[in-house]
């Protein structure tokens, strides 16, 4: 294989010539050779539209050079139309609360915005992975905002399957009802009970769990990107943060907002367990 050589912060590495990503996403590969699964595709989609969203508003805050976040913008649209595919290659399993990850992206729009500046790939001439890729953010509001990005444009499918399963559950229920059985408690049988009655019962488990599904929704659409490293804001300007969700919001048509607080919304996934209540019953069908 055919390399270059590229240098940071560590020394020098070798990285596959063609390759858009660079040294940190390299070192990644060989760090964390875990399970050979690449980026679930919904976080790095959601991962690409933060690096374009936040592009456009430093490009609107004047801090961006509007030639340098051009290239940047183009270069992810590029990818989230599916190019460079091969290039996102970071182990989901890795060290560093997804700084690998983050990084991965940070490269390859980096190398793939200098050579549509006329630079060749590896050289970093005009656009940096870090200085302006990643410019008023950090891993550590880009990877939970990525997360909650793509937790919410799966919703939708997940809500179908769950209401899918719950149907199939109720339909059983009335479909097995006559049949009596032996109920199991501690590996024995016990008392009798229907197996229809155990089938409506998986079917409500399912019920509470679409209403949980919806309680999420909220609050996973209040994002912490602008927190930067420990959610205080740190190098990112007050216009950024609210320009950047605003471009979030119009380039998914998700109803997303700012976090009330920024520094909670870095710390905390707790959106993703809202805890499940009783259901109200299952739908009359």
């Amino acid at each position: 294989m055919v390399n270059r050589q590229e240098k940071d912060t560590l020394g020098t590495v070798q990285v596959p010539a063609g390759a858009y990503y660079g040294a940190q996403t390299a070192r990644a590969v060989a760090n964390f050779p875990i399970s050979g699964l690449k980026p679930h595709p919904a976080l790095l989609r959601a991962t690409l539209i933060i690096k374009k969203c936040a592009a456009k508003a430093n490009m609107a805050t004047g801090r961006l050079d509007e030639k340098i976040a051009t290239a940047i913008i183009q270069a992810a649209d590029e990818a989230l139309a599916g190019a460079f595919a091969g290039d996102f290659v970071v182990d989901p399993f890795q060290a560093g609360a997804g700084t690998s990850h983050n990084m991965n992206a940070n490269e390859v729009l980096a190398n793939r915005a200098n050579e549509l500046l006329g630079c060749p790939i590896g050289s970093y001439e005009q656009v940096n992975a870090n200085d302006h890729v990643n410019m008023a953010q950090s891993t550590n509001d880009v990877f939970p905002t990525a997360m909650r990005l793509a937790s919410l444009q799966m919703v939708a499918l997940l809500r179908h399957e769950l209401e899918q399963l719950r149907d199939a559950l109720a339909a059983k229920g009335r479909e097995f009802n006559h049949i009596l059985k032996s109920g199991r408690t501690h590996l024995q049988d016990a008392v009798p009970i229907r197996l229809g009655q155990e089938f409506e019962a998986y079917a409500v488990a399912m019920d509470k769990n679409v209403a949980g599904l919806d309680r999420c929704l909220p609050d996973l659409s209040k994002l912490g990107l602008g927190g930067t490293a420990v959610g205080t804001g740190l190098n990112a300007e007050p216009r950024y943060i609210e320009l950047v969700v605003e471009e979030i919001a119009r380039e998914t048509g998700l109803p997303v907002m700012n976090a009330g607080n920024l520094i909670e919304s870095t710390q905390n996934m707790d959106p993703s367990l809202s805890s499940v209540q009783p259901s109200k019953g299952l739908p009359s069908t």
